[in-house]
């Protein structure tokens, strides 16, 4: 009986398309460098020494402040699974995912800057006016917030692989709570830790907007910011392509222990299944465990407290009135739509053209051409956003006004950058499709748009709905791209919100950073709704 049969040539064009973007950026990177080669390498002075020095000293601290309380609050949650408002603990620990980083920014400075709600009370507590929170402190507590509720998640769910019987031994041989996390939930939690850690520690490695809005001066700047200066305000393209070739080595890095790391915890993730631990008595050990939980929710709730509070004080009828703000609205979700079609695009044609690949070989060893479709995409997160668009930024200079070139540029980035995030929604669904209707298919002769109508689009329309609603999420609130090649002429919601917040008008770019949170956490529930649905 036949299988599936078709064209590989989408997948090919898919591959060829993400290749382009990806080495074009570094075909201009290394044009620069061989057009002044004295002062690319020049550029590796004090100066770039000092920053790439920051960038790691601020991504090792950031991951050592993520990480060691998330230990402590997913150990508290994992023995309290039936306490009341736990749902909303864990719910709350999902909304970082989704909110920009140029509106978290805003929050930690709406709550602690120095016009922050918290300015006076700590003001009265040091003695001393406050003076805001920037520099490396700012950049910490915003790394913290995004951060530390991704490592509880993922640290509970390591704890909810401990197999039923080992709670049960350890309640029959008495085991006090230092026993139990040192014999129990410590080898599950050190088995993960690893690849949690080198997660968070890449997030902060190429962090950008965070650093850019929080970094507070020359002190505290990493690779990626000092990138976007030495093109937006510096023009100096030489020590841009030294920049990007250190930043591409420390991601290069980090994703290579990542994934390291991380295969010996998708390893140890099989193991068990749901755990009934016994949940502890007594007040002493609820205290314990509410101190680290109620702690967490105060430190992520405050935040996302102050961008309520400070947008909610910003002049809203006049901002929804404003043709600026319209404009910006408009021209991102035209932008957002455009990049999640074309992250369903390259998306779809990468799984079916390795399905058909996998069918053909009849069981022999994978080819090439197979392993990249099934793991080509993810080598985009090796190359940051602001590192595709300084490469291009330098190679299109060339050809006159680079930054009219705008809109295709951010739609091209942000449509690859979260193609690897798609296809972890869409692979599975398609491949459990295929095994289970292709035989019937081909006996009922269904193939092309009957196929597609009947049996292919009611199985994908859901997993396609979340990841068209979660690759628009991602491209609605990137600052990367739009950062280096927006203008006056093109701007999206982050920009227009850098832009005030540049010119001092603090209280529209609350209101603007309220209008984006809105409108990103809308995308992400409804990715969240078409995940969830049956078909």
């Amino acid at each position: 009986m036949k299988r599936r049969s078709g064209t590989m040539m989408p997948g090919i064009l898919a591959l060829a398309a993400i290749a382009i973007l990806v080495g074009g950026a570094f075909v201009g990177l290394v044009v620069e460098a061989g057009r002044d080669i004295s002062g690319a390498t020049g550029a590796f002075d004090t100066y770039l020494l000092r920053v790439a020095r920051f960038t790691l000293w601020q991504a090792a601290l950031s991951t050592l402040v993520s990480i060691v309380p998330a230990i402590l609050v997913a150990r508290a949650l994992a023995r309290r699974p039936h306490f009341f408002g736990r749902r909303i603990v864990l719910a709350l620990f999902a909304v970082p995912l989704a909110l920009p980083a140029i509106v978290v920014a805003l929050g930690v400075l709406a709550l602690l800057g120095r016009a922050g709600l918290l300015a006076e009370p700590l003001t009265a507590l040091t003695g001393a006016r406050w003076p805001g929170i920037y520099g490396l402190s700012g950049i910490l507590v915003a790394h913290a917030f995004f951060n530390l509720p991704l490592a509880t998640r993922l640290f509970l769910q390591a704890l909810d692989t401990v197999p039923n019987d080992r709670w049960r031994l350890a309640s029959q041989l008495g085991f006090g709570p230092l026993a139990t996390f040192r014999f129990v939930e410590w080898p599950v939690l050190r088995a993960s830790l690893a690849g949690v850690a080198g997660l968070v520690f890449m997030l902060c490695v190429t962090s950008f907007t965070i650093v850019l809005i929080l970094g507070g001066g020359p002190r505290a700047t990493t690779l990626e910011v000092a990138i976007y200066q030495a093109l937006r305000f510096d023009f100096d393209p030489a020590r841009a392509v030294a920049l990007v070739a250190v930043q591409v080595v420390l991601t290069l890095a980090a994703v290579l222990a990542l994934r390291r790391a991380g295969g010996d915890l998708a390893a140890d993730a099989t193991i068990g299944m749901a755990a009934r631990r016994p949940e502890p008595r007594g007040w002493a050990g609820r205290i314990a465990d509410g101190i680290p939980i109620g702690l967490a929710f105060l430190f992520v709730a405050a935040p996302m407290a102050a961008i309520v509070i400070s947008g909610l004080r910003a002049d809203l009828a006049r901002l929804a009135g404003d043709p600026a703000v319209h404009a910006a609205a408009m021209t991102s979700l035209q932008l957002s739509a455009l990049a999640a079609c074309g992250t369903l695009l390259l998306a779809v044609s990468l799984v079916r053209t390795r399905q058909l690949l996998e069918a053909a070989r009849r069981g022999r060893p994978a080819g090439f051409l197979e392993r990249a479709m099934d793991t080509g995409a993810g080598f985009v997160l090796v190359v940051p956003p602001i590192v595709v668009g300084a490469g291009w930024f330098i190679l299109l200079r060339q050809s006159g006004n680079v930054l009219a070139l705008a809109a295709p540029m951010v739609v091209s980035v942000n449509a690859v950058m979260a193609l690897p995030f798609a296809l972890r929604v869409i692979r599975p669904a398609y491949d459990a499709a295929t095994a289970r209707y292709d035989r019937l298919s081909a006996s009922l002769g269904l193939g092309g748009w009957a196929r597609l109508r009947l049996v292919d689009w009611p199985l994908m329309r859901r997993p396609l709905g979340t990841a068209f609603a979660f690759a628009m999420a991602l491209s609605l609130g990137d600052l990367g791209v739009i950062a280096l090649f927006g203008s006056d002429a093109v701007q999206t919601l982050p920009y227009l919100l850098l832009a005030r917040m540049g010119s001092y008008r603090t209280a529209d770019a609350a209101g603007i950073a309220l209008m984006l949170a809105v409108l990103t956490l809308m995308l992400m529930l409804a990715a969240e709704w078409f995940g969830r649905r049956r078909t």
